[in-house]
């Protein structure tokens, strides 16, 4: 029984670090988006600063859970719960990671005014936010339902990323001096689709730790 009640104090430790990174990586996404739109050198410098902490935290989850395994013999569906746990912490990393890849592009477009106002960036990143935080909330609450949720809007973020490229190709194809500024935008736009997709693998983890079923979404 102690065993057991020590199990459970673990897991849930880890649960609470993985809405900690979660938590982080939304501030990130919050962030390097607010970088872009003032094209603001000093707060993008900080987001790739800041990265260093969100990887720091992945490895403690990682070392947390396996560190659970190997000391408190966790049950099948314990196990599923750490390596859920592991796999969000893996991807919500690599969202860090492309939150700097945004924070080191607005940098290297910030001696020129953009190329256009930022609307559908903007969307996509706030669309982005909303499933992650609805993922994590499927996480803590064993949902698979409001997993499944959360992905259906990844359709929503494709859609804008399509709209963006068509937008900038134009722009390229009328003015070749918009080049630099237009593939810029492209890969951030490119980045926060990624991230979205990195939702759905997370889903996909939620769902397979509380069935036990791995099913690929999208």
């Amino acid at each position: 029984m102690q065993a057991r009640v020590m199990l459970e104090r673990d897991l849930s430790a880890i649960r609470q670090d993985v809405l900690r990174l979660g938590g982080m990586v939304e501030q990130a996404i919050d962030r390097c988006i607010e970088a872009l739109k003032r094209l603001d050198v000093q707060m993008a410098q900080e987001i790739i600063a800041f990265d260093e902490e969100i990887n720091r935290m992945r490895y403690q989850i990682e070392e947390a859970c396996l560190e659970t395994i190997a000391t408190q013999q966790p049950m099948a569906s314990d196990l599923r719960a750490i390596i859920a746990a592991m796999f969000c912490a893996t991807n919500l990393e690599r969202m860090g990671d492309h939150a700097k890849s945004i924070a080191k592009l607005t940098i290297e477009m910030a001696n020129e005014p953009l190329l256009k106002p930022l609307i559908d960036i903007p969307r996509m990143a706030q669309i982005a936010k909303e499933m992650l935080r609805q993922v994590l909330e499927a996480y803590v609450e064993h949902d698979p339902e409001k997993a499944r949720a959360a992905v259906a809007r990844d359709d929503e973020v494709d859609a804008l990323d399509e709209q963006v490229y068509r937008e900038l190709i134009t722009y390229m194809m009328q003015d070749p001096r918009t080049i630099f500024r237009a593939t810029r935008l492209l890969w951030i736009s490119h980045n926060l689709e990624r991230i979205a997709d990195r939702v759905t693998n997370i889903a996909e983890r939620v769902i397979f730790m509380v069935t036990g079923e791995l099913q690929e979404l999208n």
